[in-house]
């Protein structure tokens, strides 16, 4: 392969088997070659891309003070704001020049879990960012879940396999 490989999770979910068994070659053979793919028919549409776009460039054209104050020690960057320099490269002392917010998981309460993620940190000056932001990390979540089937029907494997872990 010489270019990124480009496949449509609708073949997946298309209740065709010959398209969605297509599309476990093609993810299959993409990850075993090059390792990643440009995947097309996720479960982001577009409005939730734009508004996911219009609230992350909100919370990063605020102050740094204000940015800051959603930055948690001791979580290691596992949710909320990581300002610039915080993380560097494995072996090097200078720091990264970047900056980022990190949502995680959230837990159903039977999942006996809770107490092994921590909360998402609100962000109170930007109303929707959060409830934006969460909804976009349960759609990857969910595109997440799909590709993981593919995956594991390619390398032979019950097709909800990897259920279990997502």
């Amino acid at each position: 392969m010489n270019n990124i490989p480009s496949v449509d999770l609708s073949d997946f979910t298309s209740g065709d088997p010959d398209r969605k068994q297509k599309f476990v070659n093609e993810i299959g053979k993409a990850y075993e070659e090059i390792g990643f793919v440009a995947l097309k028919n996720h479960f982001l549409d577009q409005e939730l891309i734009d508004d996911l776009y219009k609230e992350v460039k909100a919370f990063f054209d605020l102050p740094v003070e204000i940015k800051r104050s959603y930055e948690i020690e001791g979580l290691g960057g596992q949710r909320g704001y990581v300002s610039f320099g915080k993380e560097h490269a494995k072996g090097k002392k200078e720091g990264d020049l970047k900056e980022f917010w990190h949502f995680g998981q959230i837990p159903s309460q039977d999942a006996n879990l809770p107490e092994e993620y921590p909360e998402n940190v609100e962000v109170k000056e930007i109303p929707k960012f959060n409830e934006t932001g969460m909804k976009a990390y349960r759609m990857l979540e969910k595109t997440g879940i799909y590709v993981l089937r593919a995956l594991a029907l390619y390398i032979g494997l019950d097709e909800n396999y990897f259920d279990y872990w997502a």
